[in-house]
C-alpha cells in the first residue's frame, strides 16, 4: 500500500518508520520551512530508530513537492500539531483523489472537521474517506535529524473516528496491520474529548513555568514536574472534560485510566501514577514556555472544551481560569483568537443534536 505521511516532526517520523517497517511504500513530505529532517531522510533514504522501536525503515521519497507525495496514496496520514491540520489540508486540495483515505492523526480537537472544511467539502460529502484520532500512537522524540527515539508505541486504547461515524471500521481496517491498538469510537467529538494533552501538557508547564524559564527546560516533565498540586489540577480539568462527553452522551474515560490502557503507566492516579509512568520516563521538559504544550492544547484543545461545554450547558471553571492565566503569561488571548471553536468549526449555530447527527 503507498503511505502518504505529512508532516516530518515527532509523530510523522513515527509513522513513516513503523508503516515502512511494516512494508508499505512510504512518501513523506513537509513545507520547505521544515528542511532538516527531511533533507537528512532523503539522504539516507529512510530513517533509523531507537528505543521501543528499532532498525532502520527505508523510506521511498522525502520532500517538499506534495502532488508526488499524495498521488496514488491508498491512506494519507496527516501528522502534527492542530495548527498544521489547516494548512496540510490546503495544499493536498489540489491533488486528493476520490476514494483516498485520510487519517488526521492526532486529530487533537474535530481535526477531521477542519480538514473536511479546509477542503470546501460539506459533512456528509464521501468522496474522500477522512478520519481522525484522539491521540498520536507514540510517546517519540526526534533524536537528531532523521533519526527518532521511541519511548512506547501504543499497544491499545486509541480512539478513532471517521466522518460520517458508520464509515469508521472501513478506516480501521486499512490502518490495524501496523495500528492494532485503534478502537472505534461513535464519532469525532469523542476522538476529541478523549485526546488528554489538554488535561496534562497545561498543567504541568503552567505549575513548572519558573523552572522552565530557570533552566531552559533541563528537568524530566513527568518525573520531576509532576507532584501532588500538578495532579490536583490535572484532576480538575479531567473532571471537567468528562462531564461534557456525559452532557454529549459519549463515554470519556479519565486519563489516567486510559493511560494503563494504552501502556503509558502502571496505576490510575495523578500524580504518582504520571511521575512514575513507564512510558513517560527520560521525556524532557520543553526548552521555553511558547511551545505546543500551551499554543495547541490551550490555545485549540482548552478553548475547544470550554467552546463545547458552553453549547452543552457544563460549566468549566477551572478549564476556562487556565485559559485566562496561560494568556497572561505569553501575552495573548488565546479565547479570543478562538483558533479551534464550534463558530470556527462553521457548527455556532446548529442545534447539538443537529451536530452530532451529522457526525
Amino acid at each position: 500500500m503507498k503511505v502518504a505521511v505529512l508532516g516530518s516532526g515527532n509523530g510523522g517520523c513515527a509513522a513513516a518508520f513503523d508503516f515502512a517497517r511494516a512494508g508499505h511504500d512510504v512518501w513523506l513530505f513537509d513545507f520547505p520551512e521544515f528542511p532538516g529532517n527531511i533533507a537528512a531522510i532523503a539522504r539516507q533514504q529512510g530513517i533509523f530508530a531507537e528505543g521501543e522501536l528499532q532498525g532502520f525503515a527505508p523510506v521511498r521519497h522525502a520532500g517538499h513537492s506534495i502532488g508526488p507525495v499524495v498521488a496514488g496514496a491508498e491512506l494519507v496520514l496527516v501528522v502534527g500539531p492542530a495548527y498544521s491540520t489547516a494548512p496540510f489540508a490546503e495544499a493536498c486540495r489540489p491533488h486528493l483523489e476520490p476514494g483516498q483515505t485520510v487519517v488526521v492523526c492526532p486529530g487533537s480537537c474535530a481535526g477531521a472537521i477542519v480538514f473536511k472544511n479546509a477542503l470546501g467539502l460539506d459533512l456528509a460529502d464521501d468522496r474522500f474517506l477522512i478520519a481522525d484520532t484522539a491521540t498520536l500512537p507514540y510517546a517519540v522524540r526526534v533524536s537528531e535529524p532523521g533519526r527518532i527515539h521511541v519511548y512506547l508505541k501504543l499497544q491499545a486504547g486509541v480512539y478513532l473516528a471517521a466522518i460520517p461515524g458508520a464509515r469508521t471500521g472501513e478506516v480501521l481496517a486499512r490502518l490495524q496491520d501496523v495500528y492494532p491498538c485503534l478502537r472505534p469510537a461513535k464519532n469525532v467529538l469523542q476522538t476529541s474529548l478523549q485526546n488528554g494533552n489538554p488535561v496534562i501538557h497545561p498543567a504541568v508547564t503552567l505549575l513548572n513555568a519558573a523552572l522552565i524559564e530557570r533552566t531552559g527546560g533541563e528537568f524530566c516533565f513527568y518525573e520531576e514536574g509532576v507532584t501532588p498540586a500538578v495532579g490536583r489540577l490535572m484532576e480538575a480539568v479531567d473532571r471537567e472534560r468528562m462531564a461534557v462527553g456525559a452532557a454529549l452522551g459519549l463515554e470519556v474515560l479519565s486519563d489516567p485510566e486510559l493511560g494503563v490502557i494504552q501502556g503509558y503507566m502502571r496505576e490510575a492516579t495523578y500524580d504518582k501514577g504520571y511521575r512514575e509512568a513507564p512510558g513517560f520516563q527520560g521525556i524532557r521538559a520543553q526548552n521555553r514556555l511558547d511551545n505546543r504544550y500551551f499554543h495547541e492544547d490551550v490555545g485549540f484543545g482548552l478553548v475547544f472544551l470550554s467552546s463545547l461545554a458552553h453549547r452543552a450547558g457544563v460549566e468549566t471553571p477551572v478549564a476556562d481560569a487556565m485559559i485566562r492565566l496561560v494568556s497572561v503569561l505569553m501575552g495573548r488571548d488565546y479565547r479570543r483568537e478562538s483558533a479551534r471553536s464550534l463558530e470556527m468549526l462553521g457548527l455556532g449555530d446548529a442545534p447539538l443534536d443537529e451536530i452530532l447527527n451529522r457526525l
